[in-house]
């Protein structure tokens, strides 16, 4: 369930959006009434368009097995590991069952057998030979607590994890809300794609010290203030490029570690518009327990991109004990 007071400030948000959309919206002097009420409708559209892409951000960001009911990422060696919130286990979880049962990995696959009540897959389960996030079919889903909790098999660097989920962490519960930049319309600027040698790949580290060769069909070029900035373009099978990238905000009221941008695939004639109000936080920003692409040194920007998410500011929540 979304809590009110996130849907409350998305609210609010809009609110203040049409605001802004009416100062951009000054009418000029010598403007026909029709041009003027198909600017002042452009803006309006504008907001619409802004405050659904921020709302559904948020629904993506606080559903059930959303990132922030990431509660734990522990990594699975070759060998046996017990996993439970029990003091006993090798591998002790934050929430669940004080037994979840035994993961195995032995030549890189991973095996489950059930100590609790569980699913896989959504089947009630004993365990099995669990796939993990490379797989074409995505990892096997372990559900305990009723389905509140999930655990799933990630790879990383050539290192097998589980990463585990509830719908009651505290990350979750607690969820704080986003704040953005004032943006605007003059913040979605054209692009150029420049595409690469097919094949081309780009060399992304993350924040936990790997490093994978992403697909890199192209560049994106756009200007802004008179300048033109490039950035690299990043394919992850889906309909849109990625982008992951820092500027002179970064730090500086956006998150430290950059942000991410989604784009349109170029047209024919190799046109791309990038939307910065869309520029969104990355996982870390929410959980300490994501692997998140960090900003290559080519998508560095001297550039101060005031619009999208700013820092996200976590709840203060009290200490637990460590585990």
């Amino acid at each position: 369930m979304v809590p009110a007071r996130t849907m409350s400030r998305v609210g609010i948000a809009l609110a203040c959006m049409l605001v802004i959309a009416g100062c951009e919206g000054a009418t000029p002097p010598h403007a026909t009434p029709d041009e003027a009420a198909r600017k002042q409708e452009a803006l309006k559209q504008y907001a619409r368009e802004q405050f659904m892409w921020r709302g559904r951000r948020v629904i993506d960001l606080i559903r059930a097995d959303g990132w922030t009911s990431l509660v734990g990422m522990h990594w699975l060696d070759p060998g046996t590991h017990r996993v439970g919130s029990d003091v006993d286990n090798g591998i002790r979880l934050a929430m669940g069952p004080e037994h979840l049962g035994v993961f195995s990995v032995r030549d890189g696959v991973v095996r489950f057998v059930a100590d609790a009540e569980v699913t896989v897959d959504g089947q009630p389960s004993g365990g099995g030979v669990l796939r993990t996030d490379k797989s074409v079919q995505g990892p096997s889903v372990v559900a305990f607590d009723a389905g509140k909790g999930l655990v799933t098999v990630i790879e990383r660097g050539g290192r097998l994890a589980l990463r585990v989920k509830h719908a009651d962490a505290d990350s979750r519960v607690h969820f704080t809300g986003l704040e953005y930049w004032t943006g605007g319309r003059d913040w979605q600027l054209p692009a150029r794609f420049i595409a690469h040698p097919k094949g081309k790949t780009l060399p992304i580290a993350n924040i936990i010290g790997t490093i994978d060769d992403i697909p890199n069909p192209g560049a994106l070029e756009f200007q802004r203030d008179g300048k033109t900035y490039r950035l690299e373009a990043l394919d992850q099978g889906e309909d849109t490029l990625f982008l992951v990238f820092a500027d002179r905000t970064s730090g500086h009221g956006s998150y430290g570690a950059g942000r991410f941008l989604d784009a349109p695939k170029p047209d024919a004639q190799g046109r791309v518009l990038l939307d910065f109000n869309q520029a969104y936080n990355p996982p870390c920003a929410f959980t300490p327990f994501a692997t998140c692409p960090l900003p290559p040194p080519e998508n560095r920007l001297d550039l101060a991109v005031q619009a999208g998410e700013k820092t996200y500011l976590k709840p203060d929540l009290p200490q637990k004990d460590s585990q």
